[in-house]
């Protein structure tokens, strides 16, 4: 999907990730980040926010939850917190010493981890789709003798809601689910949320408002017409620098940058956004089947669009980069391999990039740093869940 982009924007980074394959750092099934381009983008994102008065949560489960990475956008670069899409992120990110900002979008907090969240991470805000999971979390917050801010989501029944995602009170209720969460004893309601807000239209060309975010302003203005004044409206789904002037435009306060952090948005398949590649997956050819090449898997996602893959040879004395098409061959199975139909030799190197989702697969993630400069330095590797991960 981001192949083209990468070798335009990054070819430092193909060229460390094979380096560190060749000379057994890291196997295949790795995914390499380049901080320094890591950061770069996270500084945009955050000097276009701090003009326009945008807060920030950085989401770190596109790049396998890692502590290393989360440290330094809340301790370098000053974003305000982690936005934590489930509990054993904010179990594996709390445990690393990581500012957790936002638990419970996507997925709710469970009933007997509440009093953890709310005595021990104390997060910003916790958003809860449920009468019932306020009540949870407003009992465990009597009981740690503490206020805890929440969020709501309210839907219309016209918006766009990913299946198995789907939750939330119907906009229609608005006003006596906010009077009874109100009433609830230490609890105080931060706000509104809405999930995606925006989403990236091939057809222009553009990431554009999804009617989400029209009901989130919506729910916004009953709420005002009440006398309730909320502090954060947050508005998640390819949060960039694209997006934060609509962001703004639609009175939201918050974003929650993920994948714009590594430059993987769709947006950014043309290389035109100012976010740039800084995230590739390496794997090595394994075996031959018929005239079909297998490399090593682990790493691919259903939805990652990927398409391609760079392969580069040693033919004689020369090296040879080679654009072939890969695909996981049939969707319904586990990925153990990648398959292409260039026969090379076993344990070729073979570079892709695409849209990811770290945290549900069996990779590795290194964490390079000095490759611009010619001085590639590994900080460190860990697994797709944030542990730490030592090999050899």
């Amino acid at each position: 999907m981001f192949l083209n982009t990468l070798i335009q924007q990054n070819p430092a980074l193909i060229d460390g990730a094979i380096k560190l394959l060749e000379d057994g750092s890291i196997l295949p099934d790795t995914y390499v980040i380049d901080v320094d381009q890591f950061k770069e983008n996270a500084r945009l994102i955050k000097d276009k926010a701090d003009s326009y008065g945008i807060h920030l949560y950085g989401m770190t489960k596109q790049f396998g939850r890692n502590p290393m990475l989360a440290k330094m956008l809340v301790d370098e670069l000053g974003y305000d917190g982690i936005v934590c899409v489930d509990f054993k992120e904010a179990r594996q990110l709390h445990k690393a010493g990581v500012k957790i900002g936002h638990i419970g979008h996507l997925v709710q907090p469970p009933s007997r981890y509440i009093p953890f969240i709310v005595s021990e991470i104390k997060p910003e805000v916790i958003t809860v789709y449920s009468i019932e999971k306020a009540r949870e979390v407003s009992a465990a917050a009597q009981q740690a003798n503490r206020t805890q801010g929440i969020l709501l989501k309210f839907f219309r029944s016209s918006d766009q809601l990913y299946p198995n995602q789907e939750a939330g009170f119907p906009i229609e209720s608005l006003e006596g689910v906010i009077s009874q969460i109100s009433a609830l004893p230490n609890l105080h309601i931060s706000g509104l949320t809405h999930f995606p807000c925006f989403l990236y239209n091939p057809k222009t060309h553009s990431t554009e408002p999804t009617p989400n975010i029209k009901t989130l302003y919506a729910a916004k203005q009953q709420a005002d017409e009440l006398g309730y004044r909320f502090t954060q409206l947050n508005s998640p789904s390819a949060t960039c620098c694209e997006t934060i002037p609509n962001i703004k435009h639609f009175s939201g306060t918050h974003g929650e940058p993920g994948h714009a952090l590594t430059g993987t948005i769709p947006a950014n398949l043309d290389g035109s956004q100012p976010e740039k590649i800084a995230m590739l997956y390496i794997s090595e050819v394994s075996h031959h089947f018929g005239r079909k090449s297998y490399c090593y898997g682990g790493g691919y996602y259903s939805r990652s669009q990927l398409t391609s893959a760079l392969i580069r040879e040693q033919i004689q004395a020369e090296t040879k980069d080679t654009i072939v098409n890969i695909s996981n061959g049939d969707e319904s199975n586990i990925d153990y391999y990648l398959q292409f139909d260039s026969p090379c030799a076993i344990g070729t190197p073979v570079v892709m990039a695409f849209r990811t989702q770290v945290f549900v697969t069996r990779s590795d993630v290194a964490l390079v740093e000095g490759l611009s400069s010619n001085a590639p330095k590994l900080l460190g590797l860990f697994d797709a869940q944030g542990n730490e991960v030592i090999h050899g």
